[in-house]
């Protein structure tokens, strides 16, 4: 069965840390392209960025630049989504999801399965 389950998600104080992850059971995540997408209350999901097969990253959100990063431990068949530098603006629900046919891109129906959400506030 597959799935992929986000944990890390938490409340954070503006300009702190959070390390999201995202652990596939079911199939091999080094084989496919990984997002990671973010939903804010009363937007639409917008994806955050992406890891390729060969491990590279491609960001998509601006506004994400220089703050955060994307990884993967094939050992543990998980990926990490590191946030630092968090603003209140980063706050939502974040998604990863994966693309079988190992391609990244923006738009949510590149991505075949996603996990259930981790929960992001940035608060003081």
């Amino acid at each position: 069965q597959l799935k992929l389950v986000e944990s890390g998600g938490g409340l954070v104080q503006p300009g702190g840390s959070l390390r999201l992850s995202c652990a596939a059971s079911g199939f091999t995540l080094a084989y496919y392209a990984i997002g990671w997408f973010r939903q804010a209350p009363g937007k639409e999901r917008e994806g955050v960025l992406c890891m390729t097969v060969s491990g590279d990253s491609t960001i998509y959100a601006d506004s994400v630049k220089g703050r955060f990063i994307i990884s993967r431990d094939n050992a543990k068949n998980t990926v990490y989504l590191q946030m630092n530098s968090l603003k209140p603006e980063d706050a939502g629900v974040y998604y990863c999801a994966v693309s079988f046919r190992a391609s990244c891109g923006r738009e949510a129906d590149t991505y075949d399965y996603w996990g259930q959400g981790a929960q992001v506030t940035v608060s003081s």
